[in-house]
């Protein structure tokens, strides 16, 4: 395979780029260890949504974050001026600050990059303005709200919290694959010297407006989310967030940082061939370019984390992708949906974390709920129990609407790691 980049390994340390701080909100823990171990464990707290009124629904579940108290995270911003998913962004942010070993003042001065993928933005907020337009005087508008809805507040909140100046603050709306297309980002604003620093992943909330718009295309699952199994039946919306914090090889041996993984390239492909339809071509075009991007051998990689929504036409569109480009052999492939549930614009953000954690503490997470694999998937999702594994290499798959699809490829940070 030739390589439009040299391989991790043969790159100065200026220009490898490692993952030295995690900041994790999700239905199966917050933080690092709380995490892990729900990864660890095939935990699910799927449940009735509570966010919204549910009532006129067949059915209604939902992975939603329990407990969450950004003042506990967010020191600097007045909280209530912020919506939910920038309140996930910043205090995400914080906790992979905090996880990395770095103050605020660490940062300040220095050249970064603040990127935060998202779906929804703060369409929560969305939803409650429309229904009091509704129910009162069509003229009237909650001001406090309508100053929430900012999509660009996900990451300018990031820059606010931190007094940071000397920074680009990105909000990408690529829907479910935008945590990948930031960190993509991330990786190359530090690959070539751009920034010194970045903080990039992706927030979403659970909102009516994203779980009607599901519904209605009959790709909610009625109980829970069973990806690559012949009975499969739909997503479950969730949310969340997931930041990490990327830095060169170099500073963060030069301050004996820990490392999570290494990111060592990625891909990207926008097909527009259907709103909601995915393309196989495009998602294998996708993940071959990733895997050039990281001088990378298909038989290189160890664990492939999925997209996997659990639905009828994602779930074989993209087995069969991967068996193209693996032919035919592909390594172990797991959805982490089947857990966390799906949390849009930070799905493969909590992914990229979820594989860090894989690599570090050698283990494959399980694809929970699994009862027999479709035939037309073909694929060992590690269904139900977590195994230990020597994780040398990960694939990480973000794919969304429209075809815009995004795939980032980690590595272990040893000198065997490759």
């Amino acid at each position: 395979m030739n390589s439009t980049l040299a391989r991790a390994d043969s790159r100065p340390a200026s220009q490898r780029v490692v993952i030295t701080g995690l900041g994790v909100f999700s239905s199966i823990g917050t933080g690092v260890a709380e995490f892990t171990e729900g990864l660890r464990t095939g935990r699910s707290n799927v449940a009735p949504i509570t966010a919204f009124d549910t009532s006129g629904f067949e059915y209604a579940n939902g992975a939603e974050v329990a407990g969450f108290e950004p003042e506990k995270w967010i020191h600097h911003s007045p909280v209530k001026e912020l919506g939910r998913a920038t309140q996930f962004s910043v205090a995400a942010a914080r906790m992979a600050v905090e996880d990395a070993g770095l103050a605020d003042e660490d940062l300040r001065g220095l050249r970064g990059q603040i990127s935060i993928g998202t779906t929804d933005g703060e369409s929560r907020d969305a939803d409650t303005l429309v229904a009091q337009r509704v129910a009162g005087d069509p003229q009237r508008v909650d001001r406090a709200l309508a100053r929430r809805l900012g999509v660009n507040g996900l990451s300018a909140a990031v820059a606010r919290e931190f007094s940071l100046t000397d920074v680009e603050a990105l909000t990408l709306g690529t829907a479910c694959s935008a945590g990948n297309y930031s960190v993509g980002n991330g990786f190359d604003a530090i690959r070539v010297g751009d920034a010194d620093f970045a903080l990039c992943g992706g927030a979403d909330a659970i909102c009516l407006k994203n779980f009607v718009s599901f519904y209605r295309l009959g790709t909610v699952a009625p109980d829970v989310c069973r990806p690559f199994d012949k009975d499969r039946r739909g997503l479950i919306n969730s949310e969340g967030a997931g930041v990490v914090m990327l830095e060169s090889l170099e500073s963060a041996l030069a301050r004996g940082a820990r490392i999570y993984s290494e990111v060592l390239g990625y891909g990207l492909s926008c097909d527009a061939h259907h709103p909601a339809v995915p393309d196989q071509s495009s998602v294998a075009r996708c993940m071959t370019s990733a895997l050039e991007n990281a001088g990378v051998a298909p038989h290189e990689v160890d664990l492939i984390s999925a997209h996997g929504t659990g639905t009828k036409a994602n779930d074989t569109t993209e087995a069969r992708a991967i068996r193209d480009i693996y032919d035919n052999l592909p390594p172990r492939t797991i959805s982490l949906k089947s857990m966390l549930g799906h949390a849009m614009g930070a799905a493969s953000a909590l992914a990229t974390i979820a594989c860090s954690l894989a690599i570090t503490h050698g283990f494959i997470p399980p694809t929970i709920n699994h009862v027999e694999t479709d035939p037309e998937c073909e694929i060992d999702c590690v269904p139900n129990e977590s195994v230990p594994a020597d994780l040398r290499i990960v694939q990480n798959n973000g794919l969304a609407f429209g075809g815009n699809n995004s795939v980032v490829v980690l590595g272990r940070h040893d000198k065997e790691a490759r």
